[in-house]
């Protein structure tokens, strides 16, 4: 991607200029975004999506007293409301996993690192539909594609959530701008900027969201990571305590004990690559709904595409794809590198890769990872 190449979809911003002027900063409403868009998928395969296993939905519904309800799917289609029934919303996660044009869609904001970008949700929702006030911790596109919401947005100070309520809606929401998208349209909204939406009519609306993981959630996932490090030695080394004296308060930890705790995570976090290595697998990890169709063993193939549930990336040493990780250099980093960022490989890429880059594209291949470009 052309990062200095003026977009419709950032609305004749460059890449560039989008991160610079509005990325973690400010909204952006772009009129037009993607002219003559229209539903990448029907209304009814939707909402049969919904109701399959390994798909991630919810039912929300406003009720008539101002309360509301959610439900975590597979959602039956004879369990949802009437489509003349105002005021409901399902919520598809993770659509591109399951579609190669709602994939390919979300391909256009990989101007973003592909580290951050997460999915693309579908919401559907009947007149006066929406899921309330609220704020996300991420960053969102709202792409509209089908009938008309509209939007409230505003920088909220006050974050307090209203009590007993199934979902995160905001106590006292302040709006402070208002707009109404149709089919083209998308609203780009900054972390914590508060928003609610609401369907005028029948309306579908894609989010493209990014991941954020919490400093404590990353931590808790890169020393797990840290502590399967394959070079363990073949003795474990185990604490001793030979000087350890008699004791008169046995609840207390004895400090030798911290020492060694300490002593043990420094030299996880020493080990040569450890840190980049865990971070690049736990990046690339598939989500737990996401599994594979293996293809044909030993399979033949003249060029290669990413299957649309892969996920990889590379640093300076390493490719990851799929939570595993590979130590490359020269030519066949550079070739796996190409593979990351346009996620394909031609005859020509195919024709200088070297016997050990083909034998582990094949393995890939065999795992459902890759697939043969001129199947697709």
């Amino acid at each position: 991607m052309d990062i200095n190449q003026p977009l419709p979809l950032l609305g004749g911003l460059t890449a560039s200029q989008f991160m610079r002027r509005h990325w973690h900063k400010k909204p952006l409403l772009v009129r037009q975004a993607i002219p003559g868009m229209k539903p990448l998928i029907p209304r009814a395969r939707l909402l049969a999506m919904a109701g399959e296993d390994g798909v991630e939905s919810r039912l929300i519904q406003h009720q008539d007293d101002g309360s509301w309800r959610m439900k975590h799917g597979p959602l039956s289609r004879r369990g949802l409301p009437s489509l003349d029934t105002p005021g409901w919303t399902v919520l598809v996660q993770g659509v591109d996993l399951h579609d190669d044009k709602v994939h390919q869609l979300l391909q256009q904001f990989r101007f973003v690192p592909e580290a951050r970008l997460d999915d693309l949700m579908i919401s559907f929702a009947t007149d006066q539909g929406g899921v309330g006030p609220h704020f996300d911790s991420y960053d969102v596109f709202l792409l509209q594609t089908h009938g008309k919401r509209r939007w409230r947005i505003g920088r909220q100070k006050d974050l307090s959530l209203q009590p007993d309520v199934p979902l995160k809606i905001l106590s006292h929401f302040e709006p402070e701008e208002e707009f109404v998208l149709e089919p083209g349209d998308m609203l780009y909204l900054p972390p914590k900027w508060a928003h609610d939406g609401v369907a005028e009519g029948e309306c579908m609306t894609y989010s493209i969201g990014f991941r954020s993981p919490a400093r404590e959630e990353l931590a808790r996932e890169l020393l797990l990571r840290l502590s399967d490090e394959p070079d363990e030695p073949e003795a474990p080394v185990v604490y001793r305590d030979a000087d350890q004296p008699a004791v008169e308060t046995p609840g207390e930890i004895p400090r030798a004990l911290h020492d060694f705790a300490r002593s043990a995570l420094e030299r996880a976090l020493a080990e040569p690559l450890a840190l980049e290595r865990a971070l690049g697998e736990y990046l690339t990890e598939p989500k737990s709904n996401v599994w594979f169709e293996h293809g044909e063993e030993n399979g033949m193939f003249e060029s290669v595409v990413l299957d649309r549930r892969t996920r990889m990336m590379y640093d300076a040493k390493h490719i990851f794809i799929n939570g595993e990780s590979y130590l490359a250099a020269g030519r066949d980093a550079t070739l796996m590198r190409k593979l990351a960022d346009t996620r394909r490989l031609s005859r020509t890429d195919l024709a200088r890769a070297s016997d050990d880059a083909l034998e582990l594209l094949s393995s890939w291949f065999d795992a459902g990872w890759v697939r043969s470009a001129d199947a697709v």
